[in-house]
């Protein structure tokens, strides 16, 4: 079985529900998938890296960012598999709100990098693309240039179109919802 083949079955059994559930961005839905119940997973976490490194290096960019708190080990994954490759790209962390006390900061494991780095947001599900917006935005505030998104999975309820067309960005997906409900 490939790696991606793999990381599927590994999401089917820890990550998807049929169940009603209410989503982040409001919507009531009969599926959900948490993929942080796979992801954090040691095989997961590395088949992770390995599937979307190749996806994410098409952009050319310094660094992977992933939006709190799904993306977060997306983005450490990427990360730790670039290296592992001889391209090393560092990983950001996006957090929907700035902390309120110490650095105050909107972005974590950034300082080091020119204002000008290209940056591809790394996204756990994409829904509405609301959450993923509010990160371009904050990243583009920074400077950095953000060239895509890649998600690991596209619930293909208008989230991938929304954010192409307002962010004017590329969304790659690795798994679609009918990967889950046939």
């Amino acid at each position: 079985m490939n790696a991606r083949d793999q990381l599927l079955a590994l999401l089917r059994t820890h990550s998807f529900e049929r169940k009603r559930v209410l989503l982040a961005s409001g919507r009531e839905s009969d599926f959900f998938i948490d993929c942080k119940q796979t992801i954090l997973q040691a095989k997961a976490h590395a088949l992770v890296g390995a599937i979307m490194l190749p996806l994410v290096i098409d952009f050319a960019p310094n660094a992977v960012a992933g939006v709190e708190l799904g993306g977060c080990p997306l983005a450490s994954s990427v990360a730790y598999a670039s290296a592992s490759c001889g391209t090393p790209l560092d990983a950001i962390y996006v957090r929907k709100e700035a902390k309120d006390h110490g650095s105050k900061r909107d972005l974590e494991g950034n300082a080091h990098l020119p204002a000008t780095a290209k940056v591809v947001l790394l996204e756990d599900v994409v829904t509405t693309g609301g959450s993923t917006l509010k990160a371009i935005t904050k990243l583009r505030s920074a400077g950095y240039e953000v060239p895509a998104v890649v998600c690991l999975v596209d619930r293909e309820e208008g989230g991938r179109e929304a954010i192409a067309t307002a962010a004017q960005v590329a969304v790659v997906s690795v798994f679609r919802r009918s990967d889950f409900m046939g």
